[in-house]
């Protein structure tokens, strides 16, 4: 075996991880998958024999092009708007892909997902990288071109705001199921009460129908979003289950084509945030054959 394969066979060792680290930071699978390959073609034409630690190595670079690919987006004014909601990742109601149970590890739910849009790239790549593959502050400050103690109090801003934003789920996923087949029922019964029943009275939706959409919005409070589900039940939507991030989802399709896919976070038995993507160009580029027909 050639350097050069040996060098792929172990690129391929670390790609769930690469992956893992790519899609925290740019909250988008397809934008992971392609920071991955970027990060191949910048090691495959490296000098790796004075590489100590190969997979802290490779971590590092698919950082930096992670890190580019943010401050590109930004510099093109990509900011997420309000109601921005991240790509999701969609498995079959009856279980999540090994591949992406290894990606979602660490209860990488929808909801964290948004609230990891929300901070700088540099908040951001501090915080994935330390908190959630425990990456040293040495190797972060080398990354973002600073001290470790301004990676350090990047961490430490970005952990606060994660904090105080991020609604954690209920583990059990078939409990997860019986709370949003019964909103869904009372949606689609049109029962007002049964509805804010299930919801927390601080609820938010966050429906994203694309950049230009005027239909886009955040909408917060148990009435209220109770009823814009009755608004979305009177638009003759089949609804499919399945697993989004690792919990309990839909996805909804209309004259069998895709219309939303819809994130749920439960707590307590009542759900704190829901999630809707319903951008038609960005729905096209999600495999959703793996929903239930």
């Amino acid at each position: 075996m050639d350097e050069r394969d040996w060098l792929a066979e172990r690129f391929e060792e670390q790609r769930t991880r690469l992956r893992a680290v790519a899609y925290r930071m740019l909250g988008s699978l397809s934008e992971a998958d392609d920071a991955v390959q970027e990060a191949w073609l910048r090691v495959s034409r490296a000098d790796t024999s004075e590489v100590e630690n190969l997979g802290a190595w490779l971590t590092t670079v698919v950082s930096r092009v992670s890190l580019n690919m943010l401050r590109s987006r930004r510099a093109r004014h990509e900011e997420p708007f309000d109601a921005h909601v991240p790509e999701p990742i969609i498995d079959r109601a009856d279980g999540t892909d090994p591949q992406h149970e290894a990606l979602l590890a660490d209860s990488v739910g929808l909801a964290l997902v948004v609230v990891l849009e929300t901070l700088a790239p540099a908040e951001r790549l501090a915080f994935v990288l330390h908190d959630m593959f425990a990456v040293p502050f040495d190797e972060i400050a080398t990354i973002l071109d600073r001290s470790p103690e301004a990676a350090r109090q990047l961490a430490s801003r970005a952990r606060r705001r994660v904090r105080g934003a991020n609604p954690v789920s209920d583990s059990d996923l078939t409990a997860q199921r019986e709370v949003v087949d019964a909103f869904l029922a009372a949606a689609r019964n049109g029962d007002f009460d049964a509805l804010v029943a299930l919801l927390d009275p601080d609820v938010v939706l966050r429906a994203d129908q694309g950049v230009l959409a005027p239909g886009s919005r955040v909408v917060r409070g148990a009435e209220t979003v109770a009823r814009q589900a009755l608004m979305y039940s009177r638009l003759d939507l089949r609804v499919h289950h399945a697993i989004v991030n690792g919990a309990a989802g839909a996805v909804s399709t209309r004259d069998g084509r895709p219309f939303a896919v819809s994130g749920f976070t439960i707590r307590a038995g009542r759900i704190v945030e829901m999630d809707i993507l319903a951008d038609p160009d960005r729905l096209a580029q999600l495999d959703l054959a793996v929903v239930d027909e």
